[in-house]
């Protein structure tokens, strides 16, 4: 079984739903409580066993790349004054030697296209996509249950992570179809897939099974994405491509434990922020308190 050492991170993005805040900032760099929510989601890929990071950038996104990079001055200056946690933390992000790989979408034509472009640097092999606005508070990261559910499946075929959301909600999202759930020691999280749907009309969706942000898919998606035409929005869409490879390969899904925050909104960017500085030992007592008092 071929081993998914890969991960693509589709940061060119406009992250337009946080204007004016990402109008010089990629969104991926903003901070929630005092981590960039891209700092989140590396270290999700990195606990699941990722080897190499793929990031597919876009104009203006030249901050991500230098965010993995030493900070010269800086890390000098905090060394003289002796601030060696927090030299630390800095240097426990930097990338060993070939770890990351940054390509370019020249035009801002969707996901699809996106993933698209890493199609070099993946090669040959399966491979993950992680959302990189997303960020998933677990107790086991999610792309390790991803990749725990996929090596027991024999890494055959394709796994998307998914969550349910409700029923009113449906048309916000890619949204799966499924058969029953298969038991066992996947305690019925894992299910084969018998279709999905990006953004499905109000009332219209095969499930509440919306796809999260996190995938383990296939090499031969890319010659799906090359002849994908433009669908929802009029971008080219991951999940169209998708939809056309599962006439040859299989699909499954799995419904992840833990909590997702969509960082590309902005209130939820907000529960982000609350949620996982309640969840900090050193600031949990003040940021408590700092809520409590807002709200009376």
């Amino acid at each position: 079984m071929r081993r998914v050492r890969k991960a693509v991170l589709p940061v060119a993005g406009l992250g337009t739903r946080v204007l004016p805040g990402t109008k010089t900032v990629p969104k991926e760099l903003l901070n929630v409580v005092d981590r960039p929510i891209l700092s989140y989601v590396v270290a999700e890929a990195r606990a699941a066993g990722i080897e190499h990071l793929v990031f597919v950038t876009g104009r203006g996104k030249g901050a991500i790349e230098d965010y993995f990079d030493h900070a010269v001055e800086l890390e000098q200056q905090l060394e003289v004054k002796g601030k060696d946690d927090v030299l630390e933390q800095l240097r426990a992000e930097l990338p060993r030697p070939g770890e990351m790989s940054f390509v370019r979408q020249m035009r801002p034509l969707g996901l699809g296209h996106a993933v698209w472009c890493a199609r070099e640097v993946v090669g040959e092999e399966p491979f993950a996509v992680m959302l990189p606005d997303v960020i998933v508070d677990a107790e086991r990261p999610c792309l390790a249950q991803l990749l725990d559910a996929w090596a027991g499946l024999d890494g055959a075929g394709n796994l998307v992570a998914v969550e349910a959301v409700p029923e009113s909600e449906t048309h916000k999202y890619g949204v799966i179809a499924h058969d029953e759930r298969i038991g066992g020691r996947r305690e019925g999280r894992l299910m084969a897939m018998t279709g999905m749907v990006e953004k499905p009309p109000a009332g219209t969706a095969p499930s509440n099974l919306s796809i999260a942000g996190r995938y383990v898919l296939q090499p031969e998606i890319f010659a799906r994405l090359a002849a994908q035409g433009a669908g929802a929005g009029g971008e080219i869409q991951l999940t169209d491509a998708m939809a056309a490879l599962m006439e040859e390969q299989p699909f499954h899904a799995y419904e992840y434990e833990g909590i997702t925050h969509d960082c590309g909104d902005k209130i939820g960017l907000l529960r982000a922020n609350v949620a996982l500085a309640l969840k900090r030992p050193d600031l949990a007592e003040a940021a408590r308190a700092a809520v409590e008092t807002l709200l009376r």
